[in-house]
């Protein structure tokens, strides 16, 4: 038997996830798409309070396997793959309660780079690079990536890195404001890690209201903000965490969060 096409496994209270087809670069199937939406929320389920997701191999994930959705004639629908595989994935990132790290460390290309814009915080090493293929091949980008790079890059670099359909290099995606971090390779998941680990000891329900706040934030106006702001605070301020947090604070020593 082959082995899955995605790994999980909980280190601590960091749920990591691998893609785990490194022979084909981490290639997306639909099958692979419903397995990764599945296994973030499994990581939830079993204690975790941050996930970290990455690639095995030489490739964090090269989009669709083209050569899996070619086979057996003629093409699927792709509106209808979308609909039905990779926007449950992408809501699945997004919906997610705890926080998430993204480890690129390497190609990440078309749904690839969707998955690895995904994560709340992504660190990329620094031989990794980013790339919208869609054109090259007669598609349009997908996954929420449009979206992704759009609000985090702009408008002129969204066109840019969608219609020529070029690299960008890790450094460069860091100027642009769509990593967060570039690290040597050898200290990618190190580095990654140590984020995960550090957001898992932090108040949970709180990183989990600020999630849902920043994507808010996107397309809301300061208004509609404000009243979210006080909706979030209203329960963050009847959390275990928060009253540790003040007790600890008063004490003059290190919080302990329990993530309740």
């Amino acid at each position: 038997m082959s082995d899955p096409s995605v790994l999980f496994a909980l280190e601590g209270q960091v749920g990591v996830l691998r893609l785990n087809r490194p022979d084909q670069l981490n290639a997306l199937t639909p099958e692979m798409l419903d397995r990764i939406a599945a296994t973030l929320r499994r990581a939830v389920d079993e204690g975790a309070r941050a996930v970290l997701v990455t690639g095995e191999g030489r490739a964090f994930c090269s989009g669709a396997d083209l050569a899996a959705n070619s086979a057996g004639g003629a093409p699927r629908d792709l509106g209808e793959t979308l609909r039905a595989h990779y926007n449950p994935m992408a809501e699945a990132f997004a919906s997610l309660p705890i926080p998430i790290v993204t480890a690129v460390n390497g190609p990440a290309a078309g749904a690839g780079a969707s998955i690895a814009l995904l994560g709340d915080i992504v660190v990329a090493a620094r031989s990794a690079y980013l790339l919208l293929a869609f054109s090259n091949i007669g598609l349009v980008p997908d996954a929420g990536v449009t979206w992704l790079v759009a609000k985090s890059a702009g408008r002129a670099k969204a066109l840019e890195m969608a219609l020529l359909g070029e690299r960008m290099s890790a450094e460069e995606a860091q100027a642009s404001g769509l990593v967060a971090r570039v690290v040597d390779d050898a200290e990618l998941m190190p580095s990654a890690m140590d984020l995960a680990a550090k957001l898992a000891a932090k108040p949970t329900m709180a990183l989990g209201l600020i999630r849902k706040q920043v994507a808010a934030a996107l397309n809301a106006s300061l208004t509609e903000v404000l009243a979210l702001e006080a909706v979030h605070q209203g329960k963050a301020g009847q959390s275990e965490d928060f009253r540790e947090g003040v007790t600890a604070f008063l004490q003059k020593r290190p919080a302990e969060f329990k993530g309740r």
